[in-house]
């Protein structure tokens, strides 16, 4: 079982994302990533855990978002079933 939340746009698209990811954090999932394609540039994060984890592991890169850029983005939950 996922969530999965996308956006097409020219505004902060890996706030968008994790926002929209943090809006479905309250069902238990474990882990979460976004994939990002701008000026022709593709990026994915993923991390275990909250959507905090992921969040942090984003500011922690040199990734910044060009304000007024188109950009196109996808982000996911995880949550491992078994059985």
């Amino acid at each position: 079982m996922c969530g999965i939340v996308g956006y097409i746009g020219t505004k902060n698209i890996s706030e968008i994302l994790v926002d929209g990811l943090r809006e479905l954090e309250y069902r238990g999932y474990d882990s979460a990533g976004i994939a990002v394609l701008q000026d022709e540039i593709f990026l994915d994060f993923k991390a275990v855990g909250k959507i905090q984890n992921l969040a942090d592991k984003i500011d922690d890169t040199k990734f910044k978002v060009k304000e007024n850029t188109l950009s196109i983005g996808i982000g996911h939950t995880r949550w491992a079933t078994h059985g």
